[in-house]
């Protein structure tokens, strides 16, 4: 027969159970793998390989300094589960949820609003396919006209894209059957894990994120479509976003929201300003005709006219921040400005440029010169980190920015 203090023990043990449960995934082994070594081991000699040689690699975990850029899409398919689970073993710190909606006006996790064609495999599925804006059209060698597709999210529901199945991102536009079409994309971006994984709604991106106890960074997308959206309008949905978190209780300091559009971070300051407070601003002013990092005459709105404003993060393209100077790479005028004014600057995106034997393309084009080999990853995180200051990194395979940021941590 149980005696009461059997029975008494039983029952702490029984409700000390969910506590347990909870805190199982926070304790994930981080694993990095072999390519951020392999990289290392590509470095020209010097301190910066020593120390990350000697690098202690057993004591590893999550670093805020690596962020996930829509999980890591190096291998995966971008914004899928598999891609989310795969970033947080890898020790992100805080895994990003491109934020665009649905035709019931829900959230789902997509980098545009009309990019299902060629991220999940809609083309394979006659019954959707057939409600696409542009139906697919095979190549035609006679005209050589290429293949096209153009799917929306705005065009189908939740529960329609939650059918689908997330593939890698891509497409190929000589391909005559819908089916080859998917096929298309960057020879060093593997097919090997993305014939069928889970997309993921906005919701589900927080529960699964929450759940390891990392921080989310949201990006607002641009609508392609007219706005407002059967009575959704552009402020609709940035109180969307924000009111997903609060639902799900998640604290605003975890929560780095995200938008290319000046008027979105204002709406989010004027609005919501706990969750403002580290919101970024993703500058996109390089797409202004004369734009010029190392020419602040070029740059429209000044660092301190963007603080004034509120603005407290600043998020440009990696090659922004940096200039060559005699063969080596040092911050530009954009971040001296940026720092001077008091901005936080988070950069985008390593590990998307393939294997940079030939200047690295469009995210190292300032220092193109110098770019010839894989390892310009590490040297670049490390003038990043050291001489720019950045907070953050944004990675497409966030073992590599995990790596560098714990084995230079100070």
């Amino acid at each position: 027969m149980l005696t009461t203090r059997t029975l008494l023990l039983l029952l702490l043990i029984f409700l000390s159970l969910p506590a347990m449960a909870a805190n199982e995934s926070d304790s994930i082994n981080i694993q990095v793998g072999e390519r951020p070594l392999y990289l290392t081991d590509r470095l020209p000699q010097g301190p910066l390989k020593t120390k990350l040689q000697a690098c202690d690699l057993n004591t590893i975990a999550a670093q805020p300094f690596s962020i996930a850029h829509r999980g890591a899409s190096l291998f995966y398919p971008e914004h899928s589960e598999a891609a989310y689970l795969a970033a947080i073993r890898q020790g992100a710190g805080v895994v990003e949820c491109d934020v665009t909606f649905t035709q019931d006006k829900k959230l789902v996790c997509r980098h545009s609003q009309c990019d299902l064609h060629h991220t999940t495999d809609i083309l394979a599925r006659p019954e959707l396919a057939s409600r696409c804006r542009v139906p697919f059209t095979p190549f035609d060698p006679q005209t050589g006209e290429a293949a096209q597709a153009q799917c929306c999210t705005s065009e189908f529901t939740l529960a329609e894209i939650e059918s689908l199945c997330a593939v890698m991102e891509g497409f190929d536009d000589t391909a005559t059957t819908a089916q080859d079409y998917l096929r298309g994309g960057p020879a060093w971006r593997t097919q090997l894990h993305g014939q069928c994984e889970k997309p993921m709604s906005h919701a589900s991106s927080i529960a699964l994120i929450d759940e390891y106890g990392r921080a989310m960074t949201p990006e607002l997308k641009a609508a392609e479509v007219a706005m407002p959206f059967n009575d959704f309008s552009r402020a609709d949905f940035a109180d969307a976003v924000v009111e997903a978190y609060i639902e799900a209780d998640i604290e605003p300091q975890r929560v780095f929201l995200q938008s290319f559009h000046l008027e979105d971070i204002e709406h989010w300051l004027a609005n919501w300003p706990q969750f403002a407070e580290q919101a970024i601003w993703l500058d996109g002013r390089h797409t202004l005709p004369d734009f010029d990092p190392q020419q602040p005459q070029s740059w429209q709105i000044s660092m301190q006219e963007l603080y004034d404003k509120g603005v407290r993060y600043l998020g440009p393209p990696l090659w922004m921040l940096v200039t060559s100077e005699d063969g080596n790479i040092v911050p530009s005028l954009y971040a001296q400005h940026a720092k001077a004014a008091g901005l936080k600057l988070i950069a985008w995106t390593v590990e998307r440029s393939g294997t940079l034997y030939d200047g690295g393309g469009w995210y190292y084009q300032s220092i193109s010169e110098i770019t010839e080999d894989p390892s310009m990853v590490l040297q670049l995180l490390d003038v990043l980190k050291h001489d720019v200051g950045v907070e953050g990194v944004f990675s497409d395979w966030p073992a590599t920015t995990t790596y560098f940021a714990h084995c230079t941590a100070e």
